[in-house]
């Protein structure tokens, strides 16, 4: 059996699988199960908060449509009931696939976004690298700054003009990958393969939608410094009109 990666207590890590629909349960605890992660299934939304309740996963796949409480719910329960705590990762498993619904679960806190009908070999691959993701890239010895946006590698804290600003261990690291790239322009792929750890194609949209949303959230107020570049990518950077500012390396 291929291993997933042990805990830090030396134990397989836990996903919880939450899906009304019985034969997408089995097939994904099954394929989770086969790569080395203990998994515990579940069919409704009241189910999977008892369940966290018992029992605490290192992560929650989450189908949206629900029985009882759809997956938007559970998990803005989940997150009131975690307060300023450890969040659960948690990827969304959904038919529904407009952009309203990727950033309503990007608001409440999501880490992934998968959309039905999909292959259990991607899902899976996403399930690590949210888990690496969630683990965190280490300890660093410094402040990552560019104009007024600044990082704290150790603490994981970011702040904007001073402001502290709350991001999704998915967001962090986007940030973190554009703010010790300031100035360069990244390609999709290199920004999907770095962050996301993707290996496969077709994965644009899961990034514009992560990029708009951390602009909401680091552009907010100030001059805009995520800016697209047609056809290429990404790049965090003042505005051209602006590149005369004063500025911390």
């Amino acid at each position: 059996m291929m291993n997933a990666g042990q805990t830090s207590q030396n134990r397989l890590p836990r996903v919880l699988v939450v899906d009304d629909e019985e034969h997408i349960t089995e097939l994904v605890g099954m394929g989770l199960g086969y790569n080395g992660f203990e998994v515990e299934r579940v069919g409704s939304g009241r189910a999977a908060l008892d369940a966290v309740e018992r029992r605490k996963p290192d992560l929650i796949v989450l189908d949206v449509m629900l029985p009882d409480l759809d997956g938007f719910e559970v998990a803005r329960r989940l997150r009131q009931s975690e307060g300023a705590g450890t969040r659960i990762p948690v990827i969304f498993l959904t038919a529904r696939d407009t952009t309203a619904d990727k950033v309503q679960g990007l608001r409440i806190g999501s880490d992934d976004y998968v959309t039905k009908p999909f292959s259990i070999e991607e899902l899976i691959e996403r399930v690590k690298a949210v888990l690496r993701r969630a683990g965190g890239t280490g300890p660093g010895e410094s402040r990552l700054s560019y104009a007024d946006l600044e990082l704290d590698e150790e603490t994981r804290d970011v702040w904007r003009a001073g402001r502290l600003i709350e991001l999704t261990p998915t967001e962090y690291k986007l940030l973190h990958y554009l703010l010790s790239n300031a100035r360069r322009v990244l390609t999709r792929d290199q920004i999907l393969e770095h962050v996301w750890d993707y290996t496969f194609a077709g994965n644009a949209s899961v990034l514009e939608t992560y990029i708009s949303y951390l602009r909401h959230k680091v552009d907010e107020s100030g001059l805009p410094l995520i800016h697209t570049v047609r056809g290429v990518g990404y790049t965090l950077r003042l505005p051209p009109e602006s590149e005369g500012t004063p500025r911390q390396p």
